[in-house]
């Protein structure tokens, strides 16, 4: 559906395209099942049989790109807006960067989910380009944005990050560094990729571990502006006590139908000041 639509809409604007995508490792199942997607106009699948983790294989992706201008999107979109690419296309003749955004489904997709659904129609509330450009550096997304090849392949994404988090904050810090302007645009995409609790859960203690891991290297974000408070205070050792001794209890409410985001953030905060106390030992 993703391809189909983005072809319809290639063909429409009348002008050069093509359309890259990374099989990073996936299973023989879905390698086969993608297979047909090579056979639409200006489709191209680069097969890799090892994952070579986010990072590498876009950077990969923009090596083989072709044209000046390069459209990340994440394979769990779906792309609603008949003028997505002449959106980008328009603005990009004005910036060099462009970050359109994403949202979420009005229902949610399954009731094993709660967590994530929850967590990302909260912040779909400040998803309008007009709040994010008001940090525009801190609230980009790799999800959904637009570049210049040029830029990007002097940029390109840290492939020292292999495992899942914050590759986007660090993205956006080097652009910041660089002196390099995001333009931020209404131009999202549906996001249906949402995993159940327990997979989110997961998908968040390895983030964590990552943003630990370029903690000197990017501005700070929200999670790491608590726990520096909590640092200063000399709590961290105790966070993490408390952490260790309530998170059967928190992660049961994160389990439920109805999860906490404040007990989601103290989950964070505690698991984070607990993988710090374990990495110093």
């Amino acid at each position: 559906m993703l391809v189909e639509e983005l072809v319809r809409q290639g063909e429409r604007l009348g002008v050069p395209y093509e359309i890259l995508i990374g099989e990073d490792g996936s299973s023989f199942e879905a390698i086969e099942q993608n297979r047909p997607i090579s056979q639409l106009a200006g489709c191209r699948i680069i097969e890799y049989r090892v994952n070579q983790g986010r990072a590498r294989i876009r950077n990969r992706l923009a090596e083989e790109a072709q044209y000046e201008n390069i459209i990340f999107i994440d394979s769990d979109a779906i792309v609603e807006k008949k003028d997505y690419l002449s959106a980008y296309l328009q603005s990009l003749q004005h910036s060099e960067i462009v970050c359109g955004g994403l949202y979420h489904p009005v229902f949610i997709p399954s009731p094993d989910c709660t967590l994530r659904y929850k967590y990302e129609k909260n912040a779909d509330r400040k998803r309008l380009a007009s709040v994010r450009e008001k940090q525009p550096y801190n609230d980009f997304s790799t999800f959904n944005f637009a570049i210049k090849r040029e830029l990007f392949l002097s940029v390109r994404f840290d492939e020292n990050i292999t495992e899942y988090g914050y590759e986007d904050t660090l993205f956006g810090h080097r652009l910041k560094e660089q002196g390099y302007f995001i333009k931020h645009i209404d131009n999202p995409l549906l996001h249906t990729g949402l995993e159940s609790n327990k997979q989110y859960l997961v998908k968040i203690e390895q983030s964590l571990k990552t943003l630990y891991s370029i903690r000197e290297d990017i501005d700070t974000t929200p999670l790491l502006a608590a726990y520096r408070r909590v640092r200063r205070v000399g709590m961290v050792p105790f966070a993490a006590w408390l952490w260790k001794l309530s998170q059967k209890l928190l992660r049961s409410n994160l389990m439920s139908e109805s999860p906490s985001l404040f007990l989601f953030k103290l989950y964070k905060l505690g698991y984070y000041c607990n993988y710090v106390v374990t990495e110093k030992m």
